[in-house]
């Protein structure tokens, strides 16, 4: 039986809850805290931290989870690897995701949740001073990325760089409800901002390549597998064409990673995001045929490509 398999087991038995969590974190040599924080405007959120075992990191990310997700089922993964690799890991589960207080999937204002994950990445830095010294990152996955973009616009010289995976930059036609829909939507959501009714396609479909690990994904006990409602669908949309529509003032270091069969975010818009941003320190790698979900549901051989040109990104600037 080989190692890959060895891990692959372990994983699974994590997710199903048959592996206790300080003993999943020990089999792969790092340290795991949680937590609940209350951000200034008085939302309680959880929390989570990926340390590694010699807790002498080389480097700080602070990470932010995509729409519907959360940061305790297939998004560790990621954390895991990096801590295991000398980063000290941070993320917390946005207003109405996972664990935190709030609607499941209302996000009425993508500017508040922005304001939330500021003051928590403020407040575990003045918790650890030693992190100063350090290299401090964003990584942002979907509309994580989206945020992460929107806290650089915030505060511009707070973090040393941005790793953006399939960032929502641009709700793609792909799955853009189409005319009149929109606007039908827009007039309804005046009255009923939180009704899930908003017609796509299955995101784990979209997103998923591996039928197993599909599975796995929609087994999550944390995650809206509901319809998206009308409020966040409007309010993404609001966000996304603003941010599109400040490319160009983007200047911090960052590598965007986009698969080109993606149908949820579209890698035309980060090729746009690499052209127009004003970074003189940018990377961008588009995966073929590789679809959204490229950190968890590609096969293991093209989630170790990604995993390895973040590393190396990272290690390269640490």
């Amino acid at each position: 039986m080989g190692e890959d398999h060895h891990e692959a087991l372990k994983t699974e038995l994590y997710y199903w809850g048959t592996t206790p969590e300080d003993e999943y974190f020990d089999l792969h040599g790092i340290k795991s805290t949680k937590s609940f924080y209350t951000s200034p405007r008085g939302v309680t959120l959880f929390t989570k931290s990926w340390l590694p075992p010699n807790n002498q990191p080389r480097g700080v990310i602070f990470m932010v989870h995509g729409y519907g997700n959360d940061i305790s089922w297939t998004f560790q993964a990621t954390t895991i690897f990096l801590a295991q690799n000398g980063y000290a890991c941070f993320a917390v589960d946005l207003e109405g995701h996972g664990k935190s207080e709030g609607l499941k999937a209302y996000v009425p204002n993508v500017d508040l949740v922005v304001d939330d994950c500021l003051s928590f990445f403020n407040f575990i830095l003045s918790q650890n001073p030693t992190f100063q010294n350090l290299p401090k990152f964003l990584y942002g996955e979907s509309m994580g990325g989206a945020i992460c973009l929107l806290i650089h616009f915030k505060i511009p010289t707070l973090f040393n760089g941005a790793i953006l995976i399939a960032p929502m930059c641009k709700i793609s036609e792909k799955v853009r409800p189409r005319w009149p829909i929109p606007e039908i939507l827009t007039i309804v959501a005046r009255f009923a901002p939180t009704l899930p009714i908003v017609p796509t396609a299955d995101l784990i479909e979209k997103s998923v390549k591996v039928p197993e690990k599909k599975i796995t994904a929609v087994s999550n006990p944390s995650r809206y597998n509901g319809k998206p409602r009308l409020g966040t669908v409007l309010e993404l949309l609001r966000v996304t064409a603003y941010i599109n529509s400040r490319l160009s003032d983007v200047n911090l270091p960052f590598l965007v990673l986009h698969g080109s069969a993606d149908v949820v975010t579209d890698p035309q818009v980060s090729m746009e995001l690499y052209e127009l941003a004003n970074s003189k320190d940018r990377t961008i790698k588009i995966y073929d045929g590789m679809l959204h979900s490229l950190l968890y549901g590609e096969p293991d051989e093209n989630i170790e490509i990604v995993r390895g040109d973040i590393l190396k990104w990272l290690n390269d600037r640490s």
